[in-house]
């Protein structure tokens, strides 16, 4: 029985799915209150998914999950980023990111669980030293210094489960998550354009850009996830019988540009009105690709969806009406 924090959201839902295709239960928890269980999932999987209301912060319910179900894993998708800010007091907000991967844990140590996966992310990287094209690997020093408020608290959270592992003795391990894309997530992105190149071709239009923090050019690029894999590759390292390590890169292993999802764009909606201008921003960041040989080797985990298939996927599900 796995219990996934955020398993009704974008990622939780993808790999909830790949663990009931492995032949595990899920517990899916998720903050807000909960009218019904995902469709889909439902119809397949009904008998071995259960889904419960909690927030992080209230650890006497956290604890009720376990009076109510044997959850032998967790994988940890929710709750420990103050993000999106606004709103709230930055010291309440940070300490309520920070206390809701204690409250994982120590649940974690009270049901006995083998292991926690822990969502990071990829851009703990950002100012990492590497050569363009290099893969970067999780063995390479990280600066402690971050421009942005998701990457910041990942660095605190790997620091911390590096120091929870040995002081509770449960297996903690981090998964720098590279930029998922696909079904179920949002249509648009601050960080890379896929979203809405995609979302903009199954309509029809041209794209809104104007969101993202860095112009898109034809040339730039990051290490793109399908949220499919993401979801696969979450579940194979929550369930592999041994880890030789603590952290893993869950990434597709390579640079995927503007112009390639274009590519595979034109070849599946060709009279979209898509287009962006050739090279690069002025300024735009080094685009990064992560090393996932750890992660094959210790998982056997390896993409399925290249950027044609991923596309053609994406689209097809856009087209049958689901509106992300």
């Amino acid at each position: 029985m796995i219990l996934i924090t955020g398993g009704l959201g974008f990622i939780g839902t993808h790999t909830a799915r790949a663990l009931l295709d492995l032949g595990e239960s899920c517990v899916l928890l998720q903050r807000r209150a909960v009218t019904e269980m995902p469709a889909a999932l439902a119809a397949e999987h009904g008998t071995r998914l259960f889904v419960e209301q909690a927030d992080l912060a209230d650890r006497d319910r956290v604890r009720g999950i376990g009076a109510r179900h044997r959850v032998t894993g967790i994988v940890h998708l929710a709750g420990s980023v103050p993000w999106p800010p606004g709103g709230a007091d930055p010291v309440d907000a940070a300490g309520a990111a920070l206390d809701s991967l204690l409250t994982v844990v120590r649940a974690a140590a009270e049901w006995k669980v083998a292991r926690v996966v822990v969502a990071s992310t990829i851009g703990v990287y950002a100012g990492a030293a590497g050569d363009a094209g290099t893969r970067l690997g999780e063995d390479l020093p990280l600066p402690m210094t971050t421009g942005h408020v998701i990457p910041a608290f990942k660095k605190i959270g790997e620091l911390l489960t590096d120091h929870l592992t040995a002081a509770t003795g449960v297996e903690l391990v981090n998964a720098r998550i590279s930029a998922v894309w696909g079904p179920l997530g949002r249509p648009a992105s601050v960080f890379f354009a896929a979203p809405q190149l995609v979302h903009a071709a199954a309509r029809g239009v041209a794209p809104d850009l104007s969101a993202l923090y860095t112009p898109a050019y034809a040339d730039q690029g990051t290490d793109l996830i399908y949220a499919r894999d993401c979801g696969r590759a979450l579940a194979l390292l929550q369930l592999a019988p041994a880890l030789g390590h603590r952290t893993y890169n869950v990434a597709s292993g390579r640079v995927t540009t503007n112009a390639d999802i274009l590519a595979a764009l034109s070849a599946h909606a060709p009279a979209a009105p898509i287009g962006l201008p050739p090279g690069r921003a002025p300024h735009a960041p080094a685009d990064i690709c992560l090393d996932i040989t750890r992660l094959r080797q210790d998982t056997g985990y390896a993409p399925a969806y290249d950027t044609a298939r991923a596309v053609a996927d994406y689209l097809g599900w856009l087209g049958a009406g689901n509106a992300r």
